[in-house]
């Protein structure tokens, strides 16, 4: 049986607010559960997926956790406090910020591509860290073309400043004389732009178009966001 809640607290623990700020709202008739208005923020609801309610006629579906991916634009910061460019946090829905969901990795101000966000933190763990071997595939523009031993030497692997040990990618598919698919396992910082510095050339666009088996929507506008469904979060996990 599901556990039940009352409004107020269910409210408040979706990012509507303080929980004084989520009883103004129910009794101000601004909130209704599952297609009726409801006035009461002490009405107890089951929580489930089939709770859907509106908050000032905006509408949303209860959800335990959130999972979302978002196609990141470039000139945005993966991070609330940024100095220089807006972050990607101005894209979201405010109660989706105040419930504290956070990038799963982060890209550079200046790469584009997928992105994912959660609040659940082990699933941001077990997508996040190297220990799980999540691989994530960039699509890397390079200023110059890249020749067949240039991808033999990023499969086995460069020898990168401040690392003990070289990287190597776990597969380079070459899509164009300057276009190549890069599969990392690690996260390393700026390390794809890293890697291509150290076979001498260089990264003129960069764009994450795989996380594990989920693929960048083709669908999904640059600075738009989705739910992730079941079969995204198998896709993303295997």
């Amino acid at each position: 049986m599901a556990k039940t809640l009352d409004l107020e607290r269910i409210l408040h623990r979706q990012g509507f607010g303080t929980r004084k700020m989520c009883r103004i709202l129910i009794v101000n008739d601004a909130v209704t559960v599952n297609g009726e208005p409801c006035d009461d923020p002490d009405a107890k609801f089951a929580l489930d997926n089939s709770l859907h309610f509106t908050v000032e006629g905006e509408p949303w579906q209860y959800r335990e956790h959130s999972y979302l991916m978002m196609h990141k634009p470039a000139h945005y910061e993966c991070t609330h406090k940024t100095q220089f460019h807006p972050t990607i946090y101005t894209l979201l829905p405010s109660p989706l910020v105040e419930r504290g969901v956070q990038c799963i990795g982060r890209l550079d101000e200046d790469t584009t591509g997928l992105i994912l966000l959660s609040d659940d933190g082990q699933f941001i763990h077990k997508v996040s860290s190297p220990k799980h071997h999540v691989p994530k595939v960039y699509e890397v523009t390079c200023k110059h073309a890249l020749s067949t031993a240039d991808m033999q030497h990023l499969l086995a692997g460069v020898q990168l400043i401040d690392e003990d040990e070289t990287i190597a990618a776990l597969a380079a598919t070459q899509i164009t004389e300057t276009v190549i698919h890069l599969t990392l396992a690690e996260g390393k910082y700026h390390q794809v732009k890293r890697m291509i510095a150290a076979i001498g050339n260089r990264v003129e666009a960069l764009k994450r178009i795989k996380i594990g088996q989920l693929a960048l929507p083709e669908t999904l506008a640059v600075g738009e966001w989705r739910w992730l469904t079941d079969v995204d979060l198998i896709a993303v996990q295997s």
